[in-house]
């Protein structure tokens, strides 16, 4: 029995996802962003098209926010309607490490549309302090 070529082409690309997940790279599964810096604040903005807001959820540690999205997965009907391809994924996820530190009590969020955008603004660090010599 012959292989479907088109399996061995999904198979190669599947590998080829692991291997730059497992570099940190963005992957097909990954989600897209955008990243702004609006001097005072950061702005992401994140396409997560096909889920509800209580499928996101939105996390930030170690100076990286995360978003995971998941939707429970349809399931195909007993009868004539079957898939001949599926593509959309039933779960993404994405970290953005941000490049200065943040108020993390104040990072907000909104989603309309399927995009989502995260507002962090930025901490006040001081750049340094005067130190009194005994």
């Amino acid at each position: 029995m012959r292989r479907n070529p088109f399996e061995e082409l999904e198979e190669m690309f599947d590998r080829m996802g692991r291997q730059f997940e497992h570099r940190g790279m963005p992957t097909v599964e990954s989600v897209p962003v955008d990243m702004q810096d609006h001097g005072d604040e950061y702005e992401i903005v994140a396409d997560v098209p096909g889920y509800d807001t209580g499928d996101i959820e939105l996390t930030f540690a170690d100076g990286t926010i995360t978003i995971d999205a998941s939707r429970e997965e349809e399931t195909e009907e007993e009868g004539d309607d079957h898939y001949v391809h599926r593509e959309r994924q039933t779960s993404v996820s994405r970290s953005i490490r941000l490049p200065e530190a943040v108020d993390e009590d104040a990072i907000s969020a909104s989603y309309t549309n399927g995009t989502l955008t995260v507002t962090a603004p930025k901490a006040d660090v001081e750049e340094g302090h005067r130190i009194d010599i005994d």
